[in-house]
């Protein structure tokens, strides 16, 4: 998942917005976990990117996602870029 996320909206306030977020990412690990794995694979792993765009993005832990979302709401962010890449390990 290669994705920039809008973090504002005239309707929705932003802390609903990081909820959804929240929500894709969850739901997008979560499918990735249960696809099957290739031969002498023994689990899923995730190489993760966080930052205001994709030149600024970061590695981070995949642990670390929901507390950069904290900060980039804390921030007033108006969009933020996640990028999640499974691989077999």
């Amino acid at each position: 998942m290669k994705k920039v996320f809008q973090l504002t909206h005239p309707k929705i306030k932003p802390a609903r917005l990081v909820e959804a977020v929240r929500c894709d990412v969850k739901k997008y690990l979560k499918r990735e976990r249960r696809k099957p794995l290739p031969e002498g694979a023994d689990c899923w792993e995730f190489d993760c990117k966080f930052g205001q765009t994709a030149e600024d993005a970061k590695k981070i832990d995949c642990s670390e996602i929901g507390k950069c979302l904290d900060n980039a709401e804390a921030q007033h962010l108006e969009s933020i870029y996640l990028e999640i890449l499974a691989r077999a390990a």
